[in-house]
């Protein structure tokens, strides 16, 4: 599962700028994820490697609303109130509490994957595709320090419609790929805020550890 919450940044060559094509496309899709008060999304990810036989696919889904989200991934669990956050994984009978800031910028969570463009990575339009029957456009993305990362690339499917993310690949030094696939979006749900704060009554047993 290590894979599953690590930080979605990555490395590469240096050589490549912002592009304008991509760079237009992009800011459209960040307005129009801006413009959502809140979002859920189902999601399937695959990680492999081929030279250690890895293989595996897991189903997730997540609400976002603001700096707040909630997401499950397979049997754990990652909840955030903007201030802390909180890894519950099943297995170990675990918890694990950090705060937010520092857990933004070390896992991967339904936020993150849908503004992972943002900050930090120079892109490159790469070409015009099919997902199936939906035309989509193909972004690389590549961090702007490659030397402190362990991945080089990010590319990114963004469907022509409707301009929605449908699918990130992430690809590291290791040979491991992993493909997020965006299988449901629902824009500005009705979402509690007792879902964004860890209930310790709904995890008995589990053992609590503070970073």
């Amino acid at each position: 599962m290590k894979y599953l919450f690590t930080l979605l940044t990555l490395c590469s060559l240096t050589v490549y700028g912002q592009d304008a094509k991509s760079q237009a496309i992009l800011d459209k899709l960040s307005t129009k994820m801006k413009g959502y008060k809140t979002f859920y999304i189902e999601f399937s990810a695959n990680i492999k490697n081929t030279s250690n036989g890895t293989n595996e696919t897991e189903t997730g889904k997540g609400w976002v609303k603001g700096d707040k989200f909630t997401a499950s991934y397979g049997e754990n669990t990652i909840i955030s109130n903007g201030v802390k956050t909180w890894t519950v994984v099943k297995e170990e009978k675990s918890v694990y509490e950090t705060d937010a800031s520092e857990n933004d910028d070390e896992s991967i969570n339904p936020k993150k994957l849908m503004t992972i463009w943002e900050s930090g990575f120079k892109n490159k339009y790469e070409k015009e595709d099919k997902i199936g029957t939906e035309a989509v456009h193909v972004i690389n993305l590549y961090p702007k320090n490659p030397a402190k990362v362990d991945y080089h690339t990010i590319v990114l499917y963004v469907s022509k419609a409707t301009n929605e993310l449908k699918k990130a690949v992430l690809k590291s030094k290791d040979g491991t790929t992993m493909t997020y696939s965006v299988t449901k979006f629902t824009a500005n749900p009705s979402v509690e805020d007792s879902i964004f704060v860890f209930d310790s009554k709904k995890y008995p047993g589990y053992k609590v550890i503070k970073d």
